[in-house]
């Protein structure tokens, strides 16, 4: 599944994001809502690709990094330490 934000940075960028998760995560639409909301504050044009597998529950890519600065960890599990608001503007400034 991808969705975009139709929003435009002034030079044009585009933003890779990718977000990771298990089948019905009860944890993944707080991060939709917590995503969104960071990226209208950044004003930036992304892509969103969201990944359903056997992964860290929720994860949050920017550029191939976990937004969180956690190593990345194989296996399916559910992670508690959702990114922050401001933890995903700075990966977006970087």
């Amino acid at each position: 599944m991808s969705w975009e934000l139709p929003v435009v940075n002034p030079e044009g960028a585009t933003v890779q994001i990718r977000l990771l998760h298990v089948s019905d995560c009860p944890l993944v639409d707080q991060l939709r809502i917590t995503l969104r909301a960071a990226l209208l504050k950044a004003a930036v044009h992304v892509a969103i690709e969201e990944i359903e597998g056997p992964c860290p529950s929720p994860t949050l890519l920017i550029a191939g990094v976990d937004v969180t600065g956690r190593a990345p960890e194989p296996g399916a599990y559910c992670r508690l330490d959702l990114p922050t608001e401001a933890q995903i503007l700075a990966a977006l400034s970087r």
